[in-house]
């Protein structure tokens, strides 16, 4: 979604026209829910998916529309059998779409962006807010804590609770109908050692949107150069984390350092926190080993059994590249657990 918003704001600001496409509902068999979003420009290209097939072809076309209309509207899609089939599925299914004509002189559209931008740079919980009122004139919005709304205005508080959900909504209050999905969702990735698997999962989890911050007590292993995607390299003491981060109950925690003792020392500080994720590395022998040092410090069973280890889905991962790959997979299934997203 970043990436998206970064390409609204460049496109508007070179004097170019362009559409933003939102699935805002959808039912049975679709290629993407709520919250799915593409640019369209006047040229045809595109930034951003809506998942592909009938659905984002028939889009871009009526996106094109859209800007010669200089007009924003709704449009239901019904896909039948013979539709489906092009994505690989088997019933049909409804998408209601919004087309948000982007007009390069709003200058109030172009402030919202940079809000956006802001809110990335932020590590904490932020949401998109549309006033789907009146399907020409909608309006767009972001909330988070620290800076409140922006972008739109008129709602209360008892509103705000109801929109403000860990999944996209629809809500009427009287005449007024809107429509909010979260934006920016709180949460760091700690990664204890920069070897090997490190360096192959930062860049595949901040493709997918996590912010990683590596940890390693040998500085040439904790350095912006070795994982330019990060977005904190520290070199620190391992006995003493606490002293260069906090971990929330949003965070989550990967231990992978070079060594048992350092595995050890990581895994009984973080276990004194409530991070949402603790991966450990290893092999199950490993693992127990470590289980019976932090058993005799006092911790308990049911805090190691709440650890994912070994680190990873289950997909017999050999080569760093694999294991990050899997840690990546558990990493996502949590995330999706966290937001509601999983059935």
């Amino acid at each position: 979604m970043r990436k998206l918003f970064k390409a609204v704001l460049e496109t508007m600001e070179k004097g170019e026209e362009g559409v933003l496409v939102t699935i805002i509902a959808s039912s049975g068999s679709t290629p993407r829910g709520a919250g799915s979003h593409m640019l369209v420009r006047r040229d045809g290209t595109t930034e951003g998916t809506i998942g592909g097939g009938a659905v984002e072809y028939r889009s871009i076309q009526r996106s094109q529309k859209a800007i010669e209309e200089k007009s924003s509207y709704i449009h239901s899609f019904v896909l039948g059998k013979e539709q489906v089939a092009d994505l690989g599925m088997i019933c049909g299914g409804d998408v209601v779409v919004y087309f948000q004509y982007l007009d390069h002189e709003n200058q109030e559209f172009k402030d919202l962006c940079r809000k956006i931008e802001e809110a990335y740079d932020k590590d904490e919980d932020s949401w998109l807010i549309m006033d789907i009122t009146n399907e020409s004139t909608w309006g767009l919005g972001i909330w988070c804590k620290s800076a409140g709304f922006a972008g739109i205005k008129g709602i209360t508080e008892e509103e705000r609770k109801c929109l403000l959900q860990n999944k996209a909504v629809q809500k009427n209050f009287g005449e007024r109908k809107y429509y909010c999905e979260p934006l920016v969702r709180a949460g760091s990735v700690y990664i204890f050692g920069g070897g090997h698997v490190a360096q192959e999962l930062v860049p595949v989890l901040e493709h997918v949107g996590f912010r990683c911050t590596v940890f390693d007590d040998r500085p040439e292993f904790a350095n912006e150069k070795l994982f330019p995607q990060a977005e904190k390299t520290i070199a620190g003491d391992y006995e003493r984390i606490f002293d260069y981060l906090q971990i929330r109950e949003c965070d989550y925690i990967c231990v992978m350092t070079r060594g048992h003792q350092s595995d050890y020392l990581v895994q009984r500080q973080v276990l004194t926190k409530s991070a949402c994720y603790i991966g450990v590395i290893g092999s199950r022998r490993k693992l127990e080993t470590l289980a019976e040092k932090l058993m005799a410090d006092g911790v308990s069973r049911e805090q190691i059994d709440s650890c994912h280890s070994p680190i990873g889905l289950e997909i017999y991962a050999e080569t760093p590249a694999e294991i990050a790959i899997s840690v990546a997979g558990e990493l996502i299934a949590v995330r999706a657990q966290r937001e509601g997203r999983k059935k």
